[in-house]
């Protein structure tokens, strides 16, 4: 099986090991073993039950601990509707090996993850990239995505929160989504590991497995959580699917790690101190952010909703990697370029992370744009 080269990770292979400043991260700041078992606040209880823990396959579909609490995480799914998948890299990938077989339609917004859609690409689906438009402020259009979908249309693949441009599907959007899906009986694929981190009000967008009898909703520990460490995901379905999903999955998973499933459930069970957490740092990175781009007159953005990403435009006569592979040549600066993204004249930023050098990147990124 032939596949495109996955250009984000392999930017990333490149790069991030000589990067003095990193504004690629897409991670809230990672919570160490430590500071997880403090915030349940059961520290000493949980080491022995830690030492204690014997190293063997555990349960095969995730723990019915983890199952429990991923279905709080949702409003209408049980324990059945659940599988447990190495990240969300594994659950989007079991999804494509169940639903997609040669010549299918398949829809992909981009920009997204190019998991969706390299992969049926690979297997042979006849893939349409449908782009998002930063005049629509990075939101589908609906007119346009109904004149997309087909009659033979497959599945529909989304991101929400969206990763780059940190837009949020607002919930009435998502439902005539499903609307339109449902003309041609389409699956929806939604990935949703931002999903828990939007800005405003509520932290969690309704969840296409919640309101589509063929939505399917992946999620991970690594973004909302900040254990991405623990390279822990799910897929939520109906039963159905999910039982299909489990006939694929035991041949490329059979268990996730006992610790992982140990350490995610805590995680969850502890949600709203952890999301709290996390966007108290969102918003703190996002406030700078923004500042900078209301004083650096050579880029602009639409401001993000949701999630840990900007996507930020630049007033400049250079392709995004050619600029982006100097800058951090000469200032140690790594930023993502948009043509990793399939747009170029753009540039990923992520601010979750250190805001000291978030702060002194930007400075030094705006002297470099000025003097370039």
């Amino acid at each position: 099986m032939r596949i495109d080269k996955f250009k984000v990770e392999e930017w990333f292979n490149k790069y991030e090991k000589n990067a003095v400043y990193d504004l690629a991260d897409t991670c809230v700041e990672s919570l160490s073993i430590d500071e997880l078992l403090t915030i349940t606040g059961d520290k000493d209880i949980l080491l022995k039950e830690i030492f204690h823990q014997k190293l063997n396959y555990g349960a095969i579909h995730g723990s019915l601990r983890l199952k429990t609490a991923v279905t709080s995480l949702y409003e209408h799914q049980s324990l059945e509707n659940i599988t447990i998948t190495h990240g969300a890299i594994g659950a989007n990938h079991l999804v494509y090996l169940t639903l997609i077989e040669p010549n299918d339609k398949v829809i992909s917004i981009v920009p997204t993850y190019q998991q969706h859609y390299s992969i049926p690409k690979s297997f042979g689906a006849d893939v349409k990239m449908f782009f998002l438009k930063e005049e629509n402020k990075w939101l589908p259009d609906l007119k346009e995505l109904e004149y997309t979908v087909g009659d033979d249309t497959k599945l529909i693949c989304l991101n929400n929160p969206n990763n780059p441009t940190g837009a949020v599907i607002p919930d009435d959007m998502m439902l005539k989504i499903v609307e339109i899906a449902k003309k041609s009986n389409a699956y929806i694929l939604c990935d949703e590991v931002y999903r828990g981190l939007n800005h405003n009000n509520n932290p969690f967008s309704v969840s296409v497995a919640d309101i589509y009898d063929r939505g399917i909703s992946t999620g991970s520990m690594s973004k909302v959580f900040s254990l991405a460490g623990l390279r822990l995901g799910w897929v939520a379905a109906n039963e159905n699917i999910i039982k299909q999903i489990n006939s694929q999955r035991e041949y490329n998973t059979i268990s996730v790690g006992i610790l992982d499933d140990y350490f995610a459930s805590l995680a969850i069970e502890n949600k709203d101190k952890i999301i709290k957490r996390n966007i108290e740092k969102i918003l703190t990175g996002k406030d700078i952010l923004t500042r900078w781009v209301n004083s650096e007159p050579l880029v602009n953005m639409v401001s993000p909703n949701g999630g840990t990403t900007a996507f930020i435009k630049y007033n400049k006569q250079i392709p995004s990697a050619e600029l982006c592979k100097k800058l951090q040549q000469d200032t140690g600066v790594m930023i993502l370029p948009g043509e990793t993204l399939e747009i170029d004249g753009y540039l990923r930023i992520g601010y979750g992370n250190n805001f000291e050098n978030l702060k002194k990147a930007l400075y030094i990124f705006s002297e470099w744009l000025n003097k370039n």
